[in-house]
């Protein structure tokens, strides 16, 4: 095998690799006589099959596996042997094969840049933080309590309208006959709810109780009963009562309802989950001020292809975002050029932040547990009610989709773990300071594009990543 290299320029690494055709020939009759020991042909004993026979029956598939695993091996060997770390997939092409001659292919491939992780322990940061306030309890309660409808019976008489709930009988029935799960009685309909198929609600509006009227609508198509998709239906409709909502009182009976001890517990569990809210806000702003000062203080080329990759990524979000608020590239503020110049400013940044904090935890044996990832799995299959064994078994079965689950465990645990080794210093402020977007200055352009994250302002010289300085190796689990 011959490896010649054609190419070093920047973080691109070009290969020529040329296997000799007896190697590629060895590797094929070591496969045949394997698949001969175990095969069973007609006439002959196994292990006993000629090889002219194996050839002719078995040779073009086991010639297609041989190359795809001696490319596959000469490839990582070229990448030992020059000791590099591609940054992604190599990109591999045969330029030259035919059966009984050397195999010939091409190796591009860029690789992981060379650069040193500053110490963690010099970085110092803000992190800003919230008190939970007895009216932003109180404003939430009212919000539980709005959601919590106590519907009670009018004194009057008078025709419903949209918000009040009736007391009803119906019997449905599809060509004179009556269906399953289209009866009910004393059944509370909320009128506005669209609690019921489409038009169903609306045909009650200005009724009175003690109304009896016939109710036609129309299955839709996409009905979940094949039987009753895009079928015309009548239900005979009887009004009992006409209710409207009434306040719901916060006290010891409404917590109760909630499941709660008593209006101290609501309380407590409503401010346990706004502190939680403001947790996470903070550590938001403390993580954004993190790469920002990482951003800072690391300048290192990053690969080509993963710039454009990013860059293609946020330029397509970006004309999606213009298109679906009816706007148009030519009606910004700036010219595409420099809108493309800020963009590719803001995807170098991510690139290079995402190789760092790679990097980082790579030195550091910062890892992601398979528990981590079935935490993650069951939160996202907690978004679909009664679905949630199938949503399970998707990502199981799908190691990319728990990979896209990965990634963010990865990179939270990383910022964990730089955070312990820098100096964080806590800064009281207001709810409103700590929900404050960083990028909501006056001196922002208008909203008509996000705005961009600045550009590193400080460069230093790359440095080896094997020579790490001791005080910002840290074991992930201290």
């Amino acid at each position: 095998m011959q490896i010649t290299q054609t190419n070093s320029d920047g973080l691109k690494r070009d290969f020529t690799v040329v296997v000799d055709a007896a190697e590629i020939e060895t590797r094929v009759t070591a496969k045949l006589i394997s698949v001969g020991a175990e095969i069973k042909l007609p006439g002959f004993r196994p292990g006993k099959v000629p090889m002219s026979i194996l050839k002719q029956r078995f040779g073009k598939s086991i010639m297609g596996e041989v190359l795809e695993q001696t490319v596959n091996e000469t490839s990582q060997k070229a990448l030992e042997d020059n000791d590099l770390r591609p940054a992604q997939q190599p990109k591999i092409e045969i330029t030259k094969f035919d059966e009984g001659s050397d195999l010939e292919f091409t190796l591009e491939v860029e690789i992981m840049p060379d650069f040193e992780p500053m110490d963690f322990t010099k970085l110092k940061l803000e992190k800003l933080t919230a008190d939970v306030e007895d009216d932003k309890v109180d404003e939430s309660l009212k919000q539980i309590s709005g959601q919590q409808k106590n519907f009670e019976k009018i004194s009057g008489a008078r025709k419903s309208k949209t918000g009040d709930a009736l007391l009803i009988d119906f019997l449905g029935k599809v060509d004179d006959v009556a269906f399953d799960g289209g009866t009910a009685e004393g059944h509370q309909l909320e009128l506005g709810s669209n609690a019921f198929i489409p038009g169903f609600e609306e045909q009650l509006i200005g009724t009175k109780a003690g109304d009896k009227l016939d109710v036609t609508v129309t299955f839709p198509e996409n009905y979940g009963s094949a039987e009753l998709a895009g079928k015309d239906a009548v239900f005979e409709v009887k009004v009992h009562e006409i209710r409207e909502a009434a306040d719901v009182e916060i006290n010891d009976e409404f917590a109760e309802k909630l499941g709660l001890e008593n209006l101290d517990a609501l309380k407590e569990a409503v401010r346990g989950r706004i502190s939680d809210e403001y947790s996470q806000l903070s550590r938001q702003t403390l993580k954004r001020n993190m790469l920002d000062a990482l951003a800072v203080e690391h300048d290192f080329d990053v690969p080509p292809g993963m710039l454009e990759s990013e860059f293609n990524g946020i330029w397509d979000a970006f004309l999606k975002e213009l298109e679906q608020n009816g706007q148009k590239l030519e009606e910004q503020d700036q010219s595409e050029d420099d809108l493309r110049e800020e963009y590719q400013q803001i995807a170098e940044r991510r690139v290079r932040l995402g190789l760092l904090l790679a990097e980082v935890g790579r030195i550091n044996n910062v890892e992601v547990s398979q528990d981590e990832v079935n935490q993650s799995i069951m939160a996202q299959a907690r978004s679909y009610p009664g679905q949630e064994q199938e949503i399970f078994k998707m990502f199981q079965d799908r190691p990319e989709m728990q990979a896209q689950l990965r990634a963010p465990i990865f990179e939270d645990k990383v910022v964990d773990f730089i955070a312990e080794l820098a100096t964080v210093t806590e800064k009281k402020v207001s709810v409103d300071e700590l929900m404050k977007d960083p990028d909501d200055t006056p001196a922002q352009k208008p909203k008509k594009k996000a705005a961009p994250k600045k550009a590193p302002a400080k460069k230093a010289a790359p440095k080896k990543a094997a020579a790490k300085k001791p005080a910002a190796k840290k074991k992930a689990d201290d």
